[in-house]
């Protein structure tokens, strides 16, 4: 388990080309081809992932399944991010279809949650980068779609994350990336606009 800092930053689309060329000037590099991720949600019936997000509770978690659908991977990816006193950290388990159509028949039991069942497909389209010791990754394109009705809304905001350790002083990341900071989950904001609650 490796904990690690994450920070979102909000760039407005018509400032997407001037961001990269900010990350180019500062000698960032790309270490994987832009790819389509598709990513299904879970929560109890209380939503209470969605509640304690919303609340900053620790400790918490998101739990998904993620997959590549349109490259050669066709793996499924149980993930479950979890956020503690102590910092973020993710794990990460391969999955056979069988076992992900398992989990959107039956739901996945977690020992915090209980028994999770889908809520939201969530698919982007995300770029990735490195910074000496910060991974960036772009997302946009981004699209929400209750698992129940079908219903999609599009998000037409670009979403740029960094990732790097719970070791790096935060000043000096702040000091690398002098752009606004948000607090902002896929998640939470597709419940809102989706009417859940």
């Amino acid at each position: 388990m490796s904990f690690r800092i994450e920070d979102k930053l909000h760039i407005e689309n018509k400032n997407l080309i001037d961001f990269k060329e900010f990350l180019l000037q500062k000698k960032a590099k790309k270490i994987h081809q832009p790819r389509i991720i598709e990513s299904l949600y879970f929560d109890n019936t209380n939503f209470q992932i969605y509640n304690d997000s919303v609340e900053g509770l620790v400790p918490r978690k998101k739990i998904r399944v993620r997959n590549y659908p349109e490259t050669e991977d066709k793996k499924f990816y149980l993930e479950i991010k979890n956020s503690s006193l102590e910092g973020r950290f993710k794990t990460r388990e391969i999955i056979e279809e069988k076992k992900f159509k398992k989990f959107i028949n039956n739901g996945i039991f977690d020992q915090q949650y209980g028994t999770c069942f889908p809520i939201l497909h969530v698919k982007y389209l995300r770029e990735y980068l490195i910074l000496g010791d910060v991974r960036i990754s772009i997302d946009k394109n981004i699209t929400y779609r209750n698992f129940k009705t079908n219903n999609q809304i599009n998000d037409d905001r670009v979403i740029a994350e960094l990732k790097t350790s719970i070791n790096k002083d935060i000043d000096n990341l702040i000091e690398e990336f002098p752009i606004q900071r948000i607090r902002f989950s896929k998640y939470c904001f597709a419940i809102e606009r989706l009417n859940y609650q």
